[in-house]
């Protein structure tokens, strides 16, 4: 990587920086970007060449997230028997180490609380499970069950965590949810996938012997 594209990705992280404890603290809709541009030292139409709307200032990892699933998937990693296997296991496997990117560290009950105070946050979060699936089927073994595959995928990996998100909401402890949530979510994907998780626990294979390939 070059200086200038060192710079930039330097700067882009400063103004997501100073943004978000600002959303935080007042609330994504009371927030402008001017004052987003104030606390990074930077002009508003700086903010706007790194960031063209105001939502994606809050999720600045978007296009990550979006194409997370499909990143799992194409190619599958060493030992998956199949897609829903390597969806399911790194799900598992975030669980288990209390990742913060799901929302198991400090801090995640004031980012949950600030999505759901803002409509805008909340039609953006669902337009970005929209890209997830999108982006997940493209990346499945090409078959007219690709685009069913991929939702019911991305619908359980989706479920999991909006299941998360209210219970850390709620107050139950990190490590009490991801646990629960872990068993729930192996239980979840046995129909979708005949392969037993990693550590050999978990529900029985699918009847059907389907491996969504």
């Amino acid at each position: 990587m070059g200086l200038r594209e060192t710079k930039k990705r330097q700067t882009r992280t400063a103004i997501a920086d100073a943004a978000l404890p600002l959303f935080l603290a007042h609330g994504f809709d009371r927030v402008t970007v001017a004052e987003v541009a104030r606390h990074a030292g930077v002009s508003t139409n700086t903010v706007f060449n790194y960031f063209p709307t105001k939502e994606d200032l809050f999720f600045d990892r978007q296009s990550e997230v979006e194409q997370y699933l499909a990143a799992l998937v194409d190619p599958l990693p060493p030992g998956a028997c199949c897609p829903a296997a390597a969806v399911r296991d790194d799900l598992c496997a975030a669980l288990g180490r209390g990742d913060p990117a799901l929302g198991l560290g400090p801090g995640a009950a004031d980012f949950f609380r600030t999505v759901e105070a803002s409509p805008a946050l909340r039609a953006r979060e669902r337009e970005i499970g929209e890209r997830v699936e999108t982006a997940l089927a493209a990346a499945l073994p090409p078959s007219p069950t690709a685009p069913l595959l991929a939702g019911a995928l991305a619908g359980l990996h989706r479920a999991t965590l909006r299941e998360l998100r209210r219970r850390i909401l709620a107050g139950d402890p990190s490590p009490a949810v991801a646990a629960d949530l872990t068993a729930a979510a192996t239980t979840a994907f046995t129909p979708l996938c005949p392969c037993p998780p990693p550590d050999g626990t978990g529900a029985p294979a699918a009847l059907d012997g389907s491996t969504g390939r």
